[in-house]
């Protein structure tokens, strides 16, 4: 199994991605973070200021499992408009690799094509952006649709966590996590 990269631009959403990263751990995934920036060290769009694993231009991406995106402004403007990360989302969905969204950020994949015939959620905000790009949105809390996950923010951040380690784990690994962490 490859790895998880989670992407960290300053203004992510503290709780969409580092639920995720949590999570995914908690299920022995291996997943690092990953700063777009020049320096390890992002700052949530709450303050709080903290130190991902690998900056973008340092890491080799050939063993992904799958790209995930937090939310959060201005986060996901600068996720978006980071064009090595695009090429990279762009290439690796063309490929039928995992790719997931939280909050705004599946406006990144709006804008890049990926939600056209798709079913696809995001923060209500955002729900026009995603129209307007093709996808049937929906207001359930996570949507899996083929390669692609969309999530709708920070109150559905634990049940995006455990989709992705649902599907890349099983449903059985995702029930012991959600027991673990005493959710539902």
């Amino acid at each position: 199994m490859g790895k998880v990269y989670v992407f960290l631009a300053d203004g992510f959403e503290d709780i969409e991605g580092l639920t995720a990263v949590d999570l995914l751990r908690r299920a022995s995934l291996e997943t690092e973070t990953i700063s777009i920036k020049e320096t390890i060290q992002v700052e949530t769009s709450h303050g709080v200021r903290l130190l991902a694993d690998r900056l973008f231009g340092e890491t080799d991406f050939s063993d992904a499992a799958m790209l995930v995106l937090p939310g959060g402004m201005p986060g996901t403007k600068y996720l978006g408009a980071y064009e090595p990360l695009t090429a990279l989302l762009t290439d690796f969905y063309n490929q039928g690799g995992k790719i997931a969204a939280i909050c705004a950020a599946p406006s990144v994949f709006a804008s890049l094509g990926f939600l056209k015939g798709r079913r696809a959620t995001s923060y209500p905000s955002f729900l026009e952006t995603l129209k307007a790009a093709g996808a049937a949105v929906c207001e359930d809390p996570v949507v899996v649709d083929g390669n692609v996950t969309t999530s709708r923010g920070m109150g559905t951040a634990i049940d995006f966590g455990l989709s992705l380690i649902r599907q890349l784990s099983g449903e059985e690994k995702a029930e012991e996590i959600a027991r673990s962490i005493v959710y539902h």
